[in-house]
């Protein structure tokens, strides 16, 4: 599959794990990626975005995920807990500039941390990037100190690569790989 093609491809969504559901993101969203993008957690592990209001989460939404759909027919998805229905976090692929393979990504509210979710929405988005979108090789990025992230990534099969800088005033991260 080609994905520099501005092509849309039929995404697989929603798609339900045994606790979860994965969906696409939509403007609905805004105050759950608010939430998201303002914790603490996101803030020091993945960075600052920026939003601080419900319209720039809606234009994070538009210029971030739904695009990403449109381009890619990926991108970061909802993970909503069935039981309840509760938006827990968000998981998925990225086609991220300065990475020579599809990122895979995610980012857990407090109060659904620990509970194995992250872990289990992780397996199903690399199913789809192994399965559906036949990537031979995915890749991700942590901060240095995200411990529980390269603890996650090495059950998913990712073997630490390399440090790398995600752009000239970035601080290093640590790129991980998985390859078919």
């Amino acid at each position: 599959m080609n994905l520099s093609t501005a092509q849309a491809i039929v995404s697989p969504m929603p798609m339900q794990t045994e606790r979860l559901q994965l969906r696409l993101l939509n403007l609905d969203d805004a105050e759950f990626m608010l939430e998201l993008l303002n914790d603490a957690d996101f803030l020091s592990q993945i960075g600052d975005r920026g939003v601080r209001t419900a319209e720039d989460a809606r234009r994070y939404l538009e210029t971030g995920p739904m695009a990403s759909y449109a381009q890619f027919g990926f991108g970061m998805w909802a993970v909503e807990t069935l039981d309840g229905g509760h938006r827990a976090g968000i998981c998925g692929l990225i086609r991220r500039a300065g990475l020579d393979a599809v990122d895979i990504g995610y980012a857990f509210l407090p109060a659904w941390r620990g509970r194995g979710y992250a872990l289990e929405a992780a397996e199903a988005v690399m199913r789809l990037a192994r399965g559906f979108f036949s990537l031979p090789r995915v890749v991700a990025i942590t901060a240095p100190h995200n411990v529980a992230s390269a603890a996650l990534l090495g059950k998913l099969g990712f073997r630490f690569e390399q440090m790398v800088r995600m752009g000239e005033e970035a601080d290093e991260v640590r790129l991980f790989s998985w390859m078919a």
